[in-house]
């Protein structure tokens, strides 16, 4: 690109036209470089093994946290591309309007595996400490087991 600014940055006779064709290629090389570059860096995904943390932006940033515990769809999409590298983007549908996606994850289906152990073992947990408490007689409650089975 900045070969071709170079060589058609000559081309005119009138010095502003060749100006506006620099600063053409200059604005060219920003929207097509350096506009992605910053929008990649405002990204950040962890998952860790009880939720998955998404931030974006510089400016306005946004935290959102995906629980393990409430289960969601995966899917992994790819470009042709993606499939080359083993990379793909990979769609957590929550139940809400869009699904969250992970752009250009690298080893995708790794990932999407691993997002359903995460979710099949937080799950697995909840249920335990479910039934544990169930089980268990309140803390609070004074009255003895007999009394407890009348109500």
């Amino acid at each position: 690109m900045s070969a071709a600014g170079g060589w058609f940055g000559s081309w005119f006779d009138l010095e502003w036209q060749n100006w506006i064709v620099r600063g053409g290629a200059v604005v060219l090389g920003v929207l097509l470089w350096l506009v992605p570059l910053l929008v990649w860096l405002g990204r950040r995904s962890v998952i860790t093994t009880r939720r998955v943390v998404l931030r974006r932006g510089f400016v306005v940033r946004s935290r959102q946290e995906l629980l393990h515990s409430r289960g969601y769809d995966l899917t992994v999409r790819r470009n042709a591309v993606q499939s080359l590298f083993r990379s793909g983007d990979v769609l957590i549908n929550t139940g809400l309007d869009r699904p969250v996606v992970l752009w250009d994850v690298p080893g995708a289906d790794l990932v999407q595996a691993t997002l359903h152990d995460l979710m099949e073992a937080n799950s697995n947990l909840v249920a335990q400490r479910r039934q544990h408490d169930q089980s268990s007689p309140d803390v609070n409650d004074r009255r003895g087991p007999w009394e407890r089975d009348r109500s």
